[in-house]
């Protein structure tokens, strides 16, 4: 065999085995051997090229990321500690609506102008690590991950703000029923050549503009390949509960599994009400619908600036939003809408500018801000926080990302004792300050959901990180610690496993997690990363229904 991993402490994944002492046996990237303790020293497999003492170690399926913006850190950064050091094996991209693929030449340089805040690479971007954007549609975009490698394994969501920006353009208006048709047609390319789902952002531009009925007959193409939904739905604010209404409805119609991203409670009109979420989701899930959700172990969310604005102002692309900027008239009904009214870019509630924090900037000039509240920002230049803001946007050109203190502890601890709960990042690698989630979100659940406060315990908590995310993804052969499965699997410390990323200091790797493989190869050896390339694209195979 390949590789012997003896002693370990094997959490499995399932969420109801207790941790139990076994030697793992690897052979051509899946495990052939698990054979506990109690077997006997005879019934030991002998004869590796490679054996690894893991006593002390708890070994678990790699986890799985199940909300990443890694879109282009996958293929721009080989290292991708990030996400590596953390035990990650796999990431699902393409979230929130707006990624790179399926795009033509013009949506292309749009999408990036309009995410460059998420992922970088604004165009125009001539540093010696800019990207060739050699691909125009999913698969195309999978073939680069494949022909490249990259640290960890990635699958992608068909984004369907972009799918209606390649369609309809910026346009606030309902779509016709052919460019519905079509836009069907384009999410059913995007599943053929390999895509999980679909996601939505329907906070963020153009993405926010489709109709119930529009996202009902795309829902109906994702359920026809046996994807799921997942959108990051209307309101996290005021209406929130009518908004986690609405996408169970729209997939009931539909016949779609649905995973909500990010499912939180935020704000302070939201504090304390989880519990009325999870009766929602109970509700739902005991009539028949198929939900998951995923949230990250943090209070804090992150976006970009740009994305606070009225959705009307965001209408026509990023030099439409820059002409408003620049219009005093606009401005005045942006301001009074933000500050006033509550935009639907905020999610209906009043903006708070002592609350978003200014984590990174496209332009260097402008690094001065980063680490400060636009209301800080503010005062020290004798600004109101809207000029400030203003001024900002303009001046990076829409690049501006933010923190967004809204979160509380009660709400995160609730959501994440739910059956149907699934871990995932939100990692926005991006910018100066980014938010620890990016370099935290799993060690966190670790050490300090599992090991400091007992919210979850260590079994319940690694099947929310691993079997469960590979049974929403529908792979028959990952999230388990079973004999013919991948060996993609982590080592880690459950005394000492813990975040190195905080608020202050969000770039720090996490410690106590030494080993991290993915096919049997090890990407983290000894708590570094190897230079080994492991990851591929994982794509869905399933040919579509008949109805379809």
């Amino acid at each position: 065999m390949d590789l012997l991993i003896r002693n370990a402490d094997v959490v499995d994944g399932s969420g109801t085995s207790e941790p139990y002492r076994a030697d793992v046996a690897v052979e051509d990237g899946r495990i052939t051997a698990v054979t506990p303790e109690s077997a006997g020293r005879g019934a030991r497999p002998a004869g590796a090229r490679r054996t690894l003492d893991a006593t002390g170690l708890a070994l678990a399926p790699g986890f799985i990321d199940m909300h990443a913006h890694s879109d282009l850190a996958l293929l721009r950064d080989p290292d991708h500690s990030a996400k590596a050091a953390q035990g990650v094996t796999l990431e699902v991209v393409g979230q929130d609506g707006l990624s790179y693929a399926p795009v033509d030449d013009r949506t292309l340089a749009e999408v990036r102008r309009a995410i460059t805040g998420w992922n970088g690479s604004a165009p125009g971007d001539s540093s010696p690590d800019a990207l060739d954007f050699d691909w125009r549609t999913v698969g195309e975009y999978l073939d680069r991950i494949d022909r490249q490698g990259t640290a960890v394994n990635a699958a992608y969501l068909v984004p369907q703000g972009s799918v209606r920006m390649l369609v309809i353009g910026w346009d606030d208006r309902p779509a016709t029923r052919a460019e519905t048709e079509a836009m069907c047609r384009v999410v059913a390319e995007g599943l053929e050549q390999g895509a999980v789902g679909m996601s939505s952002g329907l906070t963020y531009t153009p993405g926010m503009y489709a109709s119930d009925a529009e996202l009902t007959e795309l829902c109906r193409t994702v359920a026809a390949y046996g994807g799921y939904y997942c959108p990051h739905h209307r309101s996290y604010g005021r209406g929130a509960l009518e908004a986690y209404e609405e996408m169970i409805a729209l997939t009931r119609e539909a016949g779609c599994a649905l995973h909500l991203a990010h499912a939180t409670m935020n704000f302070g009109v939201n504090k304390g009400r989880a519990p009325e979420l999870t009766a929602l989701l109970d509700r739902a899930i005991a009539a028949g619908a198929d939900i998951t959700f995923d949230t990250y172990p943090y209070t804090a969310g992150c976006t970009t600036l740009v994305a606070m604005l009225p959705s009307w102002a965001s209408a026509g692309g990023p030099e439409a939003i820059l002409e408003r900027l620049s219009d005093e008239e606009s401005c005045r009904r942006i301001r009074h809408v933000m500050e006033a009214e509550g935009s639907d870019g905020c999610h209906g509630v009043p903006i708070d500018w002592d609350t978003i924090e200014i984590s990174g900037v496209s332009d260097p000039a402008l690094a001065a801000h980063v680490g400060r509240t636009v209301a800080q920002s503010a005062a020290e230049n004798g600004e109101e926080p809207f000029t400030a803001a203003r001024r900002l946007l303009v001046e990076d050109r829409l690049g501006t990302t933010i923190l967004q203190h809204v979160g509380h502890e009660e709400n995160v601890r609730h959501m994440m004792r739910h059956p149907v709960h699934t871990g995932g990042s939100d990692g926005i690698l991006q910018g100066d300050k980014p938010h620890p989630r990016a370099y935290g979100t799993f060690p966190q659940y670790l050490g300090r959901y599992v090991r400091e406060l007992g919210v979850l315990s260590l079994p319940e908590c690694v099947a929310r990180l691993t079997s469960r995310p590979a049974a929403r993804l529908r792979l028959p052969d990952r999230g388990l610690v079973r004999e013919g499965y991948r060996a993609d699997l982590v080592l880690f410390d459950p005394a000492t496993v813990a975040p190195g990323a905080t608020y202050d200091d969000p770039r720090v790797l996490p410690t106590g997690i030494p080993h991290v493989l993915i096919d049997g190869r090890s990407v983290i050896e000894d708590g570094r990363r190897t230079d080994v390339l492991a990851g591929r694209s994982v794509r869905r195979t399933e040919a579509p229904s008949p109805r379809h």
